[in-house]
């Protein structure tokens, strides 16, 4: 896929606050490439979003070097979000002027040894020494990138939301494709496993912290009779092994379970009005339903219909540009979405939307908005252009 280097020139010509690059995994010095499109900075941070086939290491601490001053963010992903929509063999880098920015960078190692308080006490205190040293930047959001596979992500959700007060949060699960075997994260050139980043964030440009999703539930039920909650594994659904009681609501052969089908027939838990959809990851060879997120004995689910994803997803992104059109929306995709897009034959479809709404970000393993940890969502924030006196 060919780079690009337009966010960088809109920048300077001061039409665009975020600036965006892209570079093929098999660039000869991705870092530096990636430079050359971004421009000079100053930069409060720099994102990448790489793919797992990339030399991950390597591309971390060539970054750090080439964005010094920087916080310099990075996961492996389930796909990226690109120049040309869903993207593969990509390395995506989104850069935050520090003309508009300022960020306040925590990363959280240990995730299942962390010390609730402690976290949350020093979220408070970043956010509010953040406040102290941008009080001329009005907008404010969080953005969390956190292993995939580290199965802390709605916890870490919850305690993030109880520091976080009102800036409002939303961030992505780092992902390995379609193999669930090895997913990494770095800040500052620093491998991390069982980790979270967090980037408080301030800005002089207007934001909007949005989440979609085009499950529709539908009155078909199940209960869940027997999980192990820690380890997001279903054992029964209805007193019934948990494969064969999915497979017959479904109507299908409990051996011919696959992602196509998980992301075909989504469940979610119900919540008055609102719902949030518990994707199922696999099946075990011993028939139990491993998910994508937390899954406690006695919830009830409801299998779910889908809307027109592409459709779904235009409207939500015109949504979002009613008044103004968003500079560039960063978002966290996942990677059920593009397994659906992929059976429905709209990859394509989506891709364009994608590509005409400026949306960067990547393919993830789960996505987070407010305290929540949800999945088969596309979840994001919209950065709105700058004042015209802004940065001046």
């Amino acid at each position: 896929m060919g780079a690009t280097n337009s966010s960088a020139r809109e920048e300077k010509t001061g039409q665009a606050a975020l600036r965006t690059a892209q570079v093929p995994l098999t660039a000869l010095n991705p870092a530096k490439e990636l430079g050359a499109q971004l421009g000079d900075g100053p930069f409060a941070m720099v994102c990448l979003f790489a793919s797992p086939d990339a030399d991950f290491a390597d591309l971390t601490r060539e970054a750090h070097m080439q964005f010094r001053g920087a916080d310099v963010f990075a996961c492996t992903t389930a796909g990226e979000l690109g120049t040309d929509g869903y993207e593969k063999g990509q390395i995506i880098a989104v850069a935050f002027p520090r003309a508009y920015f300022a960020v306040s960078a925590y990363v959280i190692d240990d995730l299942d040894q962390m010390d609730d308080q402690d976290v949350i006490d020093t979220v408070i205190q970043r956010r509010m020494m953040l406040n102290r040293t941008a009080p001329d930047m009005n907008s404010e959001f969080a953005f969390v990138m956190v292993d995939g596979l580290s199965l802390r992500e709605e916890h870490l959700a919850g305690v993030l939301a109880s520091g976080l007060g009102p800036m409002p949060l939303f961030g992505g699960s780092s992902g390995d494709g379609t193999a669930f075997h090895s997913t990494w994260l770095s800040h500052n050139g620093t491998l991390r496993r069982n980790a979270a980043l967090l980037a408080l964030v301030r800005s002089r440009c207007p934001v909007k912290v949005f989440s979609l999703d085009n499950l529709i539930p539908t009155e078909t039920r199940m209960v869940v009779t027997s999980a192990d909650p820690d380890a997001r594994i279903v054992h029964e659904i209805n007193a019934e092994p948990a494969a064969q009681e999915y497979a017959r609501l479904l109507g299908k052969d409990p051996n011919q379970l696959d992602p196509f089908t998980f992301a075909a027939y989504p469940v979610v838990v119900r919540l008055g009005d609102t719902h949030h959809v518990r994707a199922i990851q696999r099946v075990s060879e011993n028939g139990d339903l491993v998910f994508f997120s937390a899954i406690n004995e006695g919830m009830v689910l409801s299998l779910a219909d889908s809307a027109d994803i592409s459709a779904h997803l235009d409207q939500g992104l015109d949504a979002l540009a009613r008044d103004v059109t968003p500079d560039h929306i960063l978002g966290c995709d996942c990677l059920l979405r593009r397994i659906e897009a992929g059976q429905l034959q709209k990859t394509r479809e989506i891709s364009e939307i994608l590509r005409n709404h400026k949306v960067v970000g990547f393919s993830t393993y789960g996505e987070q908005i407010g305290s929540l940890h949800v999945n088969q969502t596309f979840t994001g924030v919209a950065i709105y252009p700058p004042p015209p006196d802004a940065g001046a």
